[in-house]
């Protein structure tokens, strides 16, 4: 376990920065985070600000892990990643896909609010003819649809040759119930779960219940790279390792799991650097021929000044830090 430092060496040199994006993502334009530094490094607090703090408490405890403890050891050195295509118009596609380098794998947003089955047909048909036969893709509804409306958005998307549908449906019954839906009808997508791993009380009843194909795991919502790699193995499960959409620091994390994992099969969701308009590292952790490589990326001083959130948005940070970190040490004493 992790020496938990005290809360007020974590905010003496903390950074609450805002990092506009590129476009518009699962509703988030500007995204904002705290990073700070430890004996290991850089980690980072950035839970989504609708998280509750029982469950936010979860991302400050992997910051405090890459900053305060590190990483399990490495069985690879670099790992291979996919492109990210938020829920554009299908002209947008392209120019989406140009900013990842090298990617032969593509996860596409769908069932965004507003939108329909019909746009997220002509989005990954665009993916398609832009990508070519060879390349894998993946949708990801973050559980979006329904039990019914799954089963039909899929049985038209599996003409693209899906590799997998990621959390289709909210809850882990949809999920168990749409596996088995899928298959009487003949429809080959296999079922990953994400927020039902990571939002989870209980991460390992999808595996139980025989809900998911694979799992989507992310560092941040599950407590670190320690917790994570435990919650892989207990699942029994093929993992894919994703992003929170984290600043580079937070990416780091992730490609350390990646690294870690005894087997990785599937390209991991880690190029998410590429949604922002500018990043916190002076190197950001982008890919490269379709690849990230395990490093610990260094903030720049300008970036930290220059991305810096308004003063009331830091002090909002500060306090939730606070709250949470006061939550981990409540747990400690325990």
């Amino acid at each position: 376990m992790t020496l938990l430092p005290s809360a007020a060496d974590l905010l003496a040199s903390a950074h609450v920065v805002a990092l506009p994006m590129r476009v518009r993502f699962r509703g988030v334009e500007v995204r904002e985070a705290v990073v700070f530094e430890g004996p290991c490094g850089w980690g980072e607090f950035a839970p989504f600000p609708e998280y509750a703090d029982d469950e936010s408490a979860r991302w400050l405890a992997a910051g405090i892990e890459a900053a305060y403890a590190g990483w399990p050891a490495a069985v690879r050195d670099a790992v291979p990643v996919n492109a990210t295509v938020p829920a554009v118009p299908a002209d947008r596609v392209a120019d989406v896909l140009a900013r990842f380098d090298g990617c032969t794998t593509a996860k596409v947003k769908v069932a965004e609010r507003g939108q329909g089955v019909d746009d997220d047909v002509d989005r990954v048909a665009a993916v398609r003819d832009v990508m070519g036969p060879g390349a894998r893709i993946r949708v990801d509804a973050n559980g979006g649809w329904d039990e019914r409306g799954a089963a039909e958005a899929l049985a038209r998307l599996a003409a693209y040759d899906l590799e997998y549908a990621e959390q289709p449906c909210a809850t882990v019954e949809e999920l168990a119930g749409l596996r088995k839906a899928l298959a009487h009808k003949g429809i080959d997508v296999p079922v990953a779960a994400d927020e039902s791993i990571r939002r989870a009380e209980d991460p390992v009843r999808v595996a139980r219940l025989g809900a998911a194909d694979l799992v989507v795991v992310k560092v941040a919502p599950l407590g670190g790279v320690q917790a994570a790699l435990e919650v892989v193995e207990a699942c029994g499960l093929p993992a894919v390792v994703s992003s929170a959409l984290d600043t580079s620091i937070g990416i780091a994390a992730g490609v350390a799991l990646a690294a870690a994992l005894p087997e990785l099969d599937h390209a991991c969701g880690l190029g998410t650097v590429s949604l922002f308009e500018r990043d916190v590292a002076v190197d950001p952790v982008r890919p490269v021929s379709g690849r990230l490589v395990t490093a610990r990326p260094v903030p720049d001083s300008g970036a930290l000044d220059e991305l810096a959130a308004p003063s009331e948005r830091q002090q909002w940070w500060r306090d939730r830090l606070a709250r949470c970190h006061e939550l981990l040490a409540e747990g400690s004493a325990r």
